[in-house]
């Protein structure tokens, strides 16, 4: 199948503001990508790309004073399978783990391990190891935590989305990573498109996702604590410790987010579409009333160094 994706964002900025976009499809979904996937710019701005050391692309602007948009919509072609179910698959002995998979196993920013190291025992410890055991943990955050865009908070840690038990799907997958990591479970927070594919739609602005990986059995696999169930058409963007490594924007100067739309949706097979000129500007465009899901969303953005969005 093909899906539709894309996005528009727009900041206004009082300005020359420094920004670090992580708004690329992972290179290893590349190949999937129909025609050319290309961030545009308006007005147009000079970018710089880089790979990160979670092998992100990473997108370096400086965005002028007044408004910049910033644009992309692509198609991919996706097998249509649903987020493989592997219960045999075991976990591994930590002495026994890759160098680089250790990483995932410590705290971070929003994955506060050593609050919650004492109580994921406690519920888990009794559960059979592997495949199992992420089951378990998925099973209780998702019924942990209540979602609604109205319930983000930039600040938020997985403690916080414990204790709170409300959140957008960064709070399902930051508790899940977090849960994961205490009980000895390399996991590792993800964001990218997910639409309403092969579900019931819903009647809610599209919207970047979060979900998570597990390493278990010599494998990355993916677990999603907020649908808590198998789903279609996923579209990689970026991987790291926690919605810190992955934010979509990051900006260095004060701004205000104007305008988020974001699209995924599935399409009949057709040829990359052309790229069209951004409208006329209008003014401001509509800013949904709540924040991006997949990571450090918190509306509109002044003042602050180094803020980062989604």
């Amino acid at each position: 199948m093909q899906i539709r994706a894309g996005f528009e964002i727009t900041y206004d900025c009082p300005q020359p503001t420094p920004m670090l976009l992580l708004l690329s499809v992972r290179p290893e979904r590349m190949p999937d990508v129909i025609g050319a996937h290309e961030i545009r710019f308006a007005p147009a701005t000079g970018a710089t790309h880089y790979r990160d050391a979670f092998g992100n692309t990473c997108t370096r602007i400086l965005a002028p004073a007044g408004r910049t948009t910033m644009r992309a919509e692509f198609l991919v072609r996706d097998p249509g399978t649903p987020d493989a179910v592997v219960p045999e698959a075991r976990q591994i002995p930590v002495q026994d783990l890759p160098d680089e998979v250790l990483i995932y196993l410590l705290g971070s920013r929003y994955c506060d391990t050593d609050r919650l190291s004492d109580m994921a025992w406690s519920l888990f410890g009794g559960t059979p190891e592997g495949w199992a055991r992420v089951q378990a943990i998925c099973d209780y955050v998702h019924a942990r935590i209540s979602f609604g865009y109205e319930h983000a908070d930039a600040t938020r840690t997985a403690f916080g989305g414990h204790a709170e038990r409300r959140g957008v799907c960064r709070d399902f997958a930051h508790l899940a990573v977090t849960l994961c990591r205490c009980m000895n479970i390399p996991a590792r927070y993800c964001t990218g498109y997910l639409g309403d594919i092969g579900v019931p739609p819903v009647a809610s602005p599209m919207d970047f996702s979060a979900w998570f990986e597990v390493y278990l059995g010599g494998h990355w696999h993916t677990f999603d604590a907020r649908h808590n169930t198998p789903r279609i058409g996923r579209i990689l963007m970026a991987r790291g410790r926690d919605a810190t490594d992955v934010a979509i924007t990051t900006t260095f100067g004060p701004c205000t987010l104007s305008g988020f739309r974001v699209i995924t949706e599935e399409v009949a097979p057709q040829p990359a579409p052309a790229w069209q000129p951004l409208p006329p500007d209008d003014g401001p465009a509509a800013v949904p009333d709540r924040p991006g899901g997949a990571g450090l969303v918190a509306g509109p953005l002044s003042g602050d160094r180094g803020r980062p969005l989604g």
